[in-house]
C-alpha cells in the first residue's frame, strides 16, 4: 500500500537544525532476517541522507515488492511501496511532476529484472535524475526461495530442484549497456565502500545505479562468500578507485590489462602488458562494461564505482523540446481539429 506519512510530527527548522540519521528513521523498527544485508544498506542510506543538505521532506523513497521493498516503511521520508516491478515507473512519474524531490528507488533482483526488467532498461537509458539501489541476493527471498533472474547457473531452489539451467543476468552490465551515467557495485559486507557508492550516487546529476550484492541468510546463504571472505577477497576482488591501477592480490602484485580480447590478468612486472588505470569518466562505456562482466573463476570481481559521466538529464532534454502553450494551442487548433456543433454539423477550427 502507498506510504505517504509526514516526515515528523513537529516541523523542523531546516535552517538552524542539522539533520542526523535518527531524523530519517520511522517509529517502526526494521524487520528483516537476522544477519540480512538489507540492514547494511538501510544503515548506509540513512547515514548519507543527512549529509546532503536536502530538507527531509524533499526525499522520496519508492519501492516495488520484495525484501528490499520494505525499506520505505522504515524511513520517515516520504515514499511509496508500489506493486511488483513498477517502482521505476512510479519514480519516473514522480520526478517528472516534482523535479525538486530527491527520488530513490529500492528494488531487488527479481523486482527490477524480471517483471520490472523493461522499466529498468528505459529508466537507465532516459537518464532521469533518479537513484536506484538494487538489492541482489540472487534469489526470491520474500516468497521463500525461488530462482531469480540473477540466480547462479545450476543452483538448486524450490523452483529448480535439479539445478537452474538459465544463465543469470548481470545487473551492472545491463545498467551500463542501457546507458546508466553512474554505475557502481558493492557488497553488504563492506560498509565503507557501500557508503561511498551511495554518497556518489546521491551527488550525481542523472540516473545513478548501485548494485549491492547481499547475503540472504535463509534461502541463499553464502552466495558471495568467495568475494567477501577475509582470507580470499584480496585475490578474488579488485577495489576500483578512479585514477589508480587495477591491481589486486595480498601484495598487489597482480593486475588487469585491457587488451583487444578484453580484461586479462597480468603480473605486475610485465612491461609488455601494462596494468590498466581505472577511469570512471571515460565517455565510451565499453571499458566499464568489460569490467562489469569480469567474474570468477577467470578473473577477480571488481567492486566500487565503475562509471560516472555527465549527459543531458531527461527533464532538461524534454523541457527544451516541449512546445510552449501558444504552440500547443496552434497544434490543437490545426486543420485536423474539428468541433461538432449543436445541430450536429462539423466545423473546422482552422477558420478560428
Amino acid at each position: 500500500m502507498p506510504i505517504n506519512k509526514p516526515p515528523t510530527n513537529k516541523p523542523i527548522d531546516q535552517a538552524n537544525t542539522k539533520l542526523t540519521r535518527k531524523d530519517f528513521l520511522s517509529n517502526v523498527d526494521p524487520r528483516w532476517c537476522l544477519g540480512c544485508g538489507c540492514y547494511s544498506i538501510f544503515g548506509s542510506l540513512t547515514r548519507v541522507f543527512p549529509e546532503l543538505g536536502i530538507p527531509k521532506e524533499k526525499f522520496a523513497i519508492i519501492s516495488g515488492i520484495g525484501c528490499s521493498s520494505r525499506l520505505p516503511y522504515y524511513s520517515s521520508a516520504y515514499g511509496f511501496h508500489t506493486i511488483h516491478g513498477r517502482a521505476a515507473t512510479v519514480a519516473f512519474g514522480l520526478k517528472r511532476m516534482r523535479p525538486d524531490l530527491s527520488v530513490w528507488v529500492m528494488t531487488g533482483d527479481g523486482d527490477a529484472l524480471s517483471i520490472g526488467g523493461n522499466h529498468f532498461i528505459h529508466l537507465m537509458r532516459r537518464n532521469a535524475d533518479i537513484k536506484v539501489i538494487l538489492f541482489n541476493n540472487q534469489i526470491y527471498g520474500l516468497t521463500k526461495g525461488q530462482t531469480s533472474p540473477t540466480s547462479a547457473l545450476g543452483v538448486k531452489t524450490k523452483t529448480t530442484p535439479y539445478g537452474s539451467i538459465d544463465s543469470p543476468l548481470n545487473p551492472l552490465a545491463l545498467a551500463i549497456a542501457a546507458g546508466a551515467t553512474f554505475a557502481a557495485r558493492v557488497t553488504d559486507a563492506d560498509p565503507e565502500l557501500l557508503y561511498e557508492a551511495i554518497l556518489g550516487a546521491a551527488k550525481h546529476h542523472g540516473v545513478a545505479f548501485v548494485e549491492v550484492m547481499l547475503n540472504c541468510v535463509i534461502f541463499n546463504d553464502g552466495a558471495f562468500d568467495s568475494i567477501i571472505d577475509k582470507n580470499l577477497k584480496a585475490d578474488t576482488t579488485i577495489r576500483l578507485k578512479h585514477g589508480e591501477p587495477l591491481a589486486f592480490g595480498k601484495e598487489r602484485n597482480k593486475g588487469i590489462h585491457i587488451g583487444l580480447s578484453g580484461p586479462e590478468i597480468v603480473d605486475g612486472g610485465d612491461k609488455t602488458r601494462a596494468i590498466a588505470t581505472h577511469d570512471v569518466h571515460l565517455p565510451d562505456a565499453s571499458r566499464a562494461y568489460a569490467l562489469a562482466l569480469m567474474s570468477l573463476p577467470n578473473t577477480p570481481v571488481p567492486v566500487g564505482i565503475f562509471r560516472q559521466v555527465q549527459k543531458t538529464v531527461y527533464a532538461e532534454g524534454i523541457e527544451s523540446k516541449v512546445p510552449s502553450q501558444s504552440e500547443l494551442e496552434r497544434l490543437l487548433k490545426g486543420q485536423s481539429a474539428w468541433v461538432r456543433e449543436q445541430n450536429g454539423s462539423l466545423r473546422s477550427l482552422e477558420s478560428d
